[in-house]
């Protein structure tokens, strides 16, 4: 199981600074979805993706990956009302309305991706040593 959760974590890093990095790109898209009762949009979302692009980084250090992870978990949860919004309002990205639905549970696998990442191996082994196991 190491190898496929260091893929995973590697994997997640990737993701994790491809998205960050793209708030700096392409900031309009993600200055659309942003909620109009959150103040200053440019600087959350100049803040949000720096945050990507440093807890990815963090992920790629073994020592510190963990911390990163529940860094990642925070962050998806304080980037979910933007979801919400664009689910609500979803002319603001012209896509048919499953994609609009599908963002917001996939959030939540995101959260759940991360969230393995938060084990050190010692609880990974004893998990898969439970009782359950055949």
């Amino acid at each position: 199981m190491s190898r496929l959760k260091t893929t995973s974590r590697l994997i997640l890093a990737v993701f994790m600074l491809g998205a960050g990095i793209m708030h700096f790109v392409k900031p309009d898209f993600y200055l659309k979805i942003m909620p109009p009762y959150l103040p200053a949009h440019y600087e959350l979302v100049i803040l949000s993706g720096f945050c990507e692009v440093v807890l990815g980084v963090l992920l790629f250090v073994p020592k510190v990956s963990r911390m990163a992870a529940w860094g990642i978990i925070a962050l998806l949860i304080a980037v979910f009302p933007a979801n919400i919004y664009l689910f609500q309002n979803p002319d603001i990205l012209p896509a048919p309305p499953i994609f609009h639905l599908l963002r917001l549970p996939f959030q939540g696998l995101l959260i759940l991706w991360a969230y393995w990442h938060t084990k050190s191996k010692s609880q990974d082994e004893s998990w898969s040593d439970s009782p359950c196991d055949p």
